[in-house]
């Protein structure tokens, strides 16, 4: 009997091996795979060990447009000199070390301009002048300026048209019938959370459905459903600045790249080309992801400094401008403000 036994318990458990091994095998396999696959630079996207090499790398690990600058460069003043910084400030009624606010926030670059010319410029973790620096909500004001000279150009007619009658992939969703004004003022009424705490909120999620499972962000928004009436509450979202991105490119005809380099860009005098992250259906993602160098931001900064002026050529609407940083609307305006999630005011994608 125990002879006859012997052979079978040897061959369940030679099987049982090669199923280890094959399990094994598989499983390393997955992770390499997965390691060097665009699910694992999205799900890492904010991990302290890769942040500072993603934010200057974005547009060459996920799907990007060009935003060609000119030959026309906007040229700093040259300055007397060199500004020493102070080595502390004060917050809070606190003094505090410069430095090591700049280690604590992991700051990779600071540029500081003061009558038209750069006065300090410091780097940081392997960025320099020329680096591709990935913004944030810092696109949101870039497209806000698109939105006000694409009605400028004629494209888009009124800031009281509804969004919907120029990006129709957005009708039957929350955006449905909502005024292109309330997007801009964040007063949507859309449902979307922005809690950056939560690996699971709209916000977090947003970069793993759209370059991780390869959605479109269009049908990331057609989702979204209507939890306020528009135009009555200041709620901070970013699909609303994704409705916006999608505004321009719907109403131009073109696409967000190629209207912001042939309306800013070039005419701006930028200095560096900028890449814009889409999503694998050429959507430009109009909350974030726009790259540029930190001069070419500060150009930016000037450009509002100046009233959409670069010397005396107007790249930006003054009007626009203005009506940008000069919230009008009570649930709009800062201090203590029932109707605002926040106290800062806000204006068209302007705090």
């Amino acid at each position: 009997m125990n002879q006859t036994r012997r052979p079978i318990w040897r061959i369940i458990l030679r099987v049982l091996l090669v199923l280890l091994v094959v399990i094994g095998a598989a499983g390393v396999g997955g992770y390499l795979y997965l390691r060097n696959s665009e699910w694992w630079i999205a799900v890492t996207l904010f991990h302290n060990d890769h942040r500072a090499e993603n934010f200057r790398t974005m547009h060459e690990l996920f799907p990007s447009r060009r935003v060609a600058a000119g030959t026309d460069v906007w040229a700093f003043a040259h300055p007397v000199g060199q500004l020493t910084l102070p080595e502390s400030y004060r917050f809070g009624g606190e003094a505090r070390s410069l430095e090591g606010f700049l280690t604590e926030s992991e700051t990779t670059g600071l540029l500081v301009v003061r009558d038209g010319a750069i006065v300090h410029e410091w780097y940081a973790d392997g960025y320099h002048e020329e680096s591709v620096v990935t913004s944030f909500s810092m696109t949101k004001s870039v497209v806000s300026a698109l939105v006000g000279i694409a009605i400028d150009d004629g494209y888009i007619q009124s800031v009281r048209d509804s969004i919907t009658d120029y990006v129709p992939e957005l009708r039957g969703s929350g955006y449905d019938g909502v005024s292109i004004h309330d997007v801009l003022t964040m007063s949507s009424g859309v449902a979307f959370s922005e809690d950056y705490e939560s690996m699971f909120s709209d916000l977090m999620w947003l970069p793993i459905r759209v370059f991780g499972f390869q959605h479109p962000v269009t049908d990331v928004l057609a989702e979204l459903e209507r939890e306020r009436e528009p135009g009555t509450y200041n709620n901070y979202i970013s699909s609303d600045s994704i409705a916006l991105g999608l505004l321009v490119s719907r109403a131009t005809g073109s696409t967000g790249a190629d209207y912001l380099s042939r309306t800013i860009w070039v005419p701006a005098g930028m200095e560096g080309d900028a890449w814009w992250n889409t999503d694998y259906h050429g959507n430009e993602l109009g909350h974030a992801f726009l790259g540029a160098t930190l001069r070419d931001y500060a150009r930016f900064g000037r450009l509002y400094l100046n009233e959409g002026r670069r010397d005396e050529r107007q790249i930006i609407p003054a009007e626009w401008v203005h009506a940008s940083v000069n919230p009008t609307e009570p649930h709009l305006q800062p201090g203590e403000n029932p109707d605002s999630f926040w106290t800062f005011g806000y204006g068209y994608q302007w705090w």
